[in-house]
């Protein structure tokens, strides 16, 4: 029983431990900001490279906003509000929490890939030999770059998913444009809504990009190591992002806030 509870102390412990370094780890990436030409071709590489899957991803998911709430909503001879549903539906939930976890998916696993392997070639040791800080010169533009392009994309995401939903509830299921537009602008509150969407992207980059950047950074310089640190990235992003999520919405829309 006492070993029990000695194993289970240091399992604590450890767990402190990775949590204090890792606080470490992204208060110097926050700080050491990165020259401008690495900072923009690492907007390229996680933003821009990033831009075709949350564009199709988001088309797609409109178009079956627009389905599934016509479908619903007719029951109720309701089905002029289907602007206000997919309007409210994806700038407060669904454009923040695909595109992270889309974005997770693609730049996260990306970087943590890259970066594990600069460690295991042994790139990063090198910086350090001729005096140039891999926090600055590799860590520092991926993370700015990748917290940049999170609200972004968010935001692209759900523009994209309103065009795909007004295709199909306008263009096929017939529902008239007017009430379309006009349902949607006066139930989406610029600071209610969108903003508060905008945040919540803000936050769950900044969650995304701190995995990813330390997982490569710390992972076992192997091709194991590597993709398990991949595969931790992926993981604790998503699993991350629907938490915070939840924790957000509470203060944002429910009764704490």
């Amino acid at each position: 029983m006492l070993h029990q509870i000695r194993k289970l102390g240091r399992l604590g412990l450890s767990y402190v431990r990775e949590l204090g370094r890792s606080g470490y780890f992204l208060v110097i990436a926050i700080i050491r900001w990165p020259k401008g030409n690495l900072l923009v071709h690492q907007l390229f590489n996680v933003g821009v490279l990033s831009l075709p899957i949350i564009g199709c991803a988001g088309f797609f998911v409109g178009m079956v906003l627009g389905l599934q709430g016509y479908t619903t909503l007719v029951k109720f001879g309701a089905e002029q509000a289907i602007g206000e549903l997919i309007a409210l539906s994806l700038v407060r939930e669904l454009g923040p929490v695909v595109a992270a976890l889309l974005f997770a998916g693609r730049a996260g696993s990306a970087l943590t890939a890259e970066i594990g392997l600069m460690k295991a070639t042994e790139q990063l040791d090198s910086l350090e030999m001729m005096g140039v800080d891999p926090m600055r010169r590799i860590i520092s533009p991926r993370f700015w770059a990748g917290q940049i392009s999170m609200p972004i994309l968010a935001l692209i995401f759900s523009a994209v998913a309103i065009l795909g939903g007004f295709m199909v509830s306008v263009e096929w299921l017939g529902v008239d444009s007017g009430m379309f537009w006009s349902g949607m602008q006066s139930s989406v509150d610029f600071y209610d809504d969108i903003v508060n969407g905008i945040v919540k992207s803000i936050a769950f980059g900044l969650i995304i990009i701190w995995i990813a950047v330390y997982q490569g950074y710390t992972c076992v310089p192997t091709a194991a190591g590597i993709g398990f640190a991949t595969t931790r990235t992926v993981v604790y992003s998503s699993l991350a992002i629907l938490g915070a999520d939840f924790m957000l919405t509470a203060v944002m829309f429910g009764d704490l806030g």
